[in-house]
């Protein structure tokens, strides 16, 4: 029985990452199709921590989530609006991998164009994820609340998840996004 378990969870993971990496794979065709593609708006982003509020005290929760992904602006830096689309992994909040391939709209403030693009972005991101934990591992949509600050070259995103089942905690999470031409310098 045991066996039947885990191989049925290495299933779900297998199809749940290649629903995906399909996923990513296919936005990522239309972002180089639609002929938008420009690597300046490319950046890839270093998933890194996560604060819980409201803690169940029974629970002990990862908050050292490690993963990486791709976070792609089918804008230029200077614009009001930034449409993206992005994808990533890492591990979750109970040490399991978790995926989502999204996108959505920020609103962009320009703080300071003298300090390289310095800007405060707040929008939304609609995704489809996987977590072990909910839904029995099987891809679900979701909508979230974003904000992101920084300069052209590296920004941090913040993300606020509510508690939206029992057995969750409310958190923040946060992303470091390194654009490509800061790799590139």
């Amino acid at each position: 029985m045991a066996c039947t378990r885990v191989c049925k969870t290495d299933w779900t993971n297998i199809r749940c990452m290649s629903l995906l990496l399909s996923a990513g794979f296919l936005l990522l065709l239309f972002v180089f199709h639609a002929g938008v593609a420009n690597a300046d708006n490319l950046s890839l982003l270093v998933n890194g921590k996560s604060i819980h509020t409201n803690k169940n005290q029974n629970t002990q929760y990862n908050e050292s989530n490690y993963g990486f992904g791709l976070h792609y602006e089918l804008a230029k830096t200077t614009q009001s609006w930034i449409p993206f689309v992005a994808i990533s992994g890492f591990k979750d909040s109970h040490n399991q991998a978790s995926y989502y391939a999204g996108g959505g709209y920020m609103r962009r403030l320009m703080l300071s164009r003298k300090l390289n693009y310095l800007h405060l972005d707040a929008g939304l991101i609609g995704f489809l994820m996987t977590r072990q934990d909910y839904n029995s591992g099987e891809p679900f949509l979701g909508a979230l609340p974003a904000l992101s600050v920084g300069t052209r070259d590296i920004s941090v995103n913040v993300t606020y998840i509510p508690k939206v089942h029992p057995k969750m905690a409310e958190l923040w999470f946060f992303q470091l996004k390194l654009s490509t031409n800061s790799i590139k310098k």
